[in-house]
């Protein structure tokens, strides 16, 4: 995967109309599958149990529990859940989500990389060529993840990581950059 330039306000800017997108239409989508549920499959005998249950603690002073709609306003809920997945799904090749799909894709292959990092780092101080590429990709994309989400706080920490990187290539001999990164070369870790 190649690491490519993003604009950050353009990036932070459409990511928070998706988050703020998805939230929204959850919520509507929601309350309208929970409504629709509840009014096609509750019955009218949950009317007459709740008026039986308030009539007998007036009368007898026992509390009778009466039937709730949480399963239907749960899987309300999940509808919304698959629904807007499906949009997502739908508009992630979009011109609008490039940038906050192609973040998400980098923290994927980041994740995949960090399960296998002590591996990696062991074979790259012995100087194997794929291990370095891998390190050097995963170093370079951490920065750039960290930099757009303004998590700067281990900025310098990732900083240092890459310059050890740079130095046990330039020590090997070997010219290596973050382009010749493939998922495949994970494999064989």
């Amino acid at each position: 995967m190649q690491l490519i330039d993003i604009d950050k306000a353009r990036y932070r800017k459409h990511l928070n109309i998706i988050i703020v997108g998805f939230i929204s239409s959850l919520l509507v989508m929601s309350l309208l599958f929970g409504s629709l549920l509840i009014s096609v499959f509750s019955n009218v005998s949950e009317v007459t149990e709740l008026v039986q249950a308030v009539t007998d603690v007036v009368t007898d002073g026992v509390v009778a529990e009466p039937d709730t709609n949480f399963r239907y306003n749960l899987l309300g809920v999940i509808l919304a859940l698959l629904a807007n997945g499906a949009i997502l799904h739908s508009i992630k090749n979009s011109k609008f989500m490039s940038e906050v799909f192609y973040v998400w894709r980098v923290k994927q292959l980041q994740n995949l990389v960090y399960r296998k990092l002590k591996k990696i780092k062991l074979s790259a101080k012995e100087g194997e060529e794929n291990a370095l590429i891998i390190l050097s990709f995963y170093y370079q994309s951490q920065l750039q993840v960290y930099q757009l989400d303004d998590n700067t706080i281990t900025l310098s920490s990732i900083e240092k990581h890459l310059q050890q990187v740079n130095d046990m290539i330039a020590t090997s001999g070997l010219t290596i950059n973050a382009a010749q990164f493939e998922k495949s070369l994970l494999a064989s870790y």
